[in-house]
């Protein structure tokens, strides 16, 4: 059951940084373990979860698991149109709701109600008891969704495929508000943005490469429209093939002020103000963008040197045709990119200062936040589209043959000789 670690065949991605290499170009001020040999990813399960039976669509699994620390337990979607609770510890399945359609989302679970809130492709958002799976209620919004919703205030906000904003009353399931904006014409990538929420502010990006702000409590538009394509256009000096804007927003401070993160497919990553949509930078060069994500380590004092260094704070960009990115938050300006020759990078999950990303083609990796370098992986036949979800020292994310894993990464202390 065990799985082969990634060695020599890195080499050909141009990914590959073997020990002493790391440890030769590693950052003084690091993740607090980064001085280290690899072989930091260790396998403790994997379980066949996916029923082939009842595959629909393309062999992938998407979305993202959500972990349970108390109850110790994972709710992970599938392509066989079930949503599955896990145990943590053995990857046992607890139970299993069936859908009409794949499940391709994160869901949400909120503990202190003990439910689980989830996205199907079959245009419905469903809110199940966490313990036994049954269904509370089911709200149909006639368009996949694809991304995690958002629970504020006892209000429910998701987007769908359909380019359309909803809020629903948590607790019944009743429509408060959408809106709806028309789907770009042409060409498309698959999936779409989640919605970000930032007080009494909700933020959305869509395929026709528009981001827009709203209320809320009542839905109405709190600025103009930003166009991402216009940006991409002028950019590229011609009008780009996808317009597609299905990076969640991001948030950020810069320069004291609050600040969102948004990415197109074709214009890069650009970050706006939150209070207006002014622009306050844009890197076009950063392009397939699909997932923006901010690791963040603070301060502290090196165990090796005794120094103190300063906190760190880096933009990950994942794409799904130019590899992943590290990027200043406050500037756009790129820290560091690693290629790939083929296929698209995960969403990360971030765990023991490290960043662990799933690839199509090329099995999982964890790698250094700050510099890109390749610190372990771990190879499969076949890809992880999903993101993998991480607490403590454990990750866990199911593969695109339908393969539950569970991993540990080791922390071990940092010796000279090694």
């Amino acid at each position: 059951m065990g799985l082969p670690t990634i060695g020599v065949g890195l080499t050909a991605l141009g990914l590959l940084c073997g020990c002493s290499s790391l440890r030769e170009s590693a950052f003084a001020e690091g993740p607090t373990w980064l001085h280290r040999p690899g072989y930091a990813l260790q396998l403790l399960y994997r379980e066949s979860l996916v029923a082939e039976s009842r595959r629909t669509g393309e062999p992938y699994e998407r979305g993202r698991p959500t972990i349970d620390p108390v109850g110790m337990r994972i709710f992970v979607g599938s392509s066989d149109r079930g949503l599955y609770a896990v145990r943590a510890q053995d990857g046992a399945v607890l139970w299993r709701f069936e859908t009409l359609a794949a499940v391709q989302s994160e869901p949400l679970y909120d503990p202190g109600e003990n439910v689980v809130y989830f996205g199907s492709n079959d245009g419905a958002l469903y809110k199940l008891e966490a313990s036994s799976g049954r269904m509370l209620w089911r709200f149909a919004s006639n368009a996949e969704v694809a991304r995690k919703p958002v629970l504020v205030a006892g209000r429910l906000v998701f987007v769908n495929a359909n380019d359309t904003v909803v809020v629903v009353n948590a607790q019944s399931g009743e429509r408060l508000w959408s809106q709806h904006r028309t789907p770009a014409l042409g060409m498309e990538i698959s999936g779409h943005s989640g919605v970000l929420v930032l007080g009494n502010s909700v933020f959305v990006a869509y395929s026709d490469g528009n981001v827009m702000a709203y209320e809320l409590s009542t839905g109405h538009e709190l600025w103009e429209p930003v166009d991402l394509g216009a940006q991409a256009e002028q950019a590229l000096g011609q009008i780009p093939k996808y317009l597609d804007a299905d990076a969640t927003p991001e948030p950020c401070t810069i320069d004291g002020a609050p600040a969102v993160l948004v990415g197109s497919y074709s214009g890069g990553v650009t970050a706006l103000l939150a209070s207006t949509g002014a622009q306050l930078w844009s890197n076009s060069a950063v392009l397939g963008v699909t997932d923006l994500s901010i690791w963040h380590q603070a301060a502290h004092t090196d165990a090796n040197d005794g120094n103190v260094y300063p906190e760190h704070n880096v933009l990950i960009v994942s794409t799904g045709s130019t590899g992943i990115w590290g990027l200043d938050p406050k500037t756009g300006s790129e820290i560091w990119h690693r290629d790939l020759p083929e296929g698209g990078v995960s969403a990360p999950a971030f765990i023991a200062g490290a960043a662990l990303v799933g690839t199509s083609d090329h099995g999982l990796y964890l790698l250094s936040p700050l510099q890109g370098a390749v610190i372990d992986g771990i190879h499969t036949q076949t890809g992880f589209s999903m993101a993998p979800a991480a607490y403590g020292q454990r990750a866990y994310v199911l593969s695109d043959s339908g393969d539950f894993l569970a991993l540990s990464v080791a922390s071990p202390a940092w010796h000279p000789e090694q």
